[in-house]
């Protein structure tokens, strides 16, 4: 059985990411997606560049972009999809997440189910 990709671009956001990466100049970045403990729904996404590939790392490429994902974030972002939406609430990254149960309608944060009690109220404010 093929395991599945921890992540994957969409054309948009690949598209947005090879522009903003060239612009930086260091052919060593690579895009760095975690989730860490907070957000209105428990867990919420982060995403940064990143030169360093630690241990436990998980190095998805596709396109010649690199994406590197963490041991602990890893369970929690399988399967999901990166995204590069423009609209009138403005442009940014989004994770199409498929292992969150619950998500905050800013799509930054999202409840994977197994600490429902530590969610507050969907208010948005990060």
């Amino acid at each position: 059985m093929i395991e599945q990709a921890t992540v994957s671009l969409t054309d948009d956001a690949l598209s947005q990411l090879k522009s903003l990466l060239e612009k930086e100049g260091n052919p060593e970045l690579a895009l760095r997606v975690f989730v860490s403990g907070g957000g209105c729904s428990g867990l919420q996404y982060g995403m940064a560049f990143d030169d360093n590939v630690r241990p436990g790392d998980e190095l998805v490429e596709q396109h010649g972009v690199r994406v590197l994902v963490d041991d602990f974030s890893a369970p929690y972002l399988r399967g999901s999809e990166i995204d590069y939406v423009d609209s009138l609430m403005g442009a940014g990254f989004t994770v199409h997440n498929p292992n969150a149960v619950k998500s905050c309608s800013c799509g930054h944060s999202f409840d994977a189910g197994d600490d429902a009690s530590t969610a507050s109220s969907c208010g948005c404010g990060h």
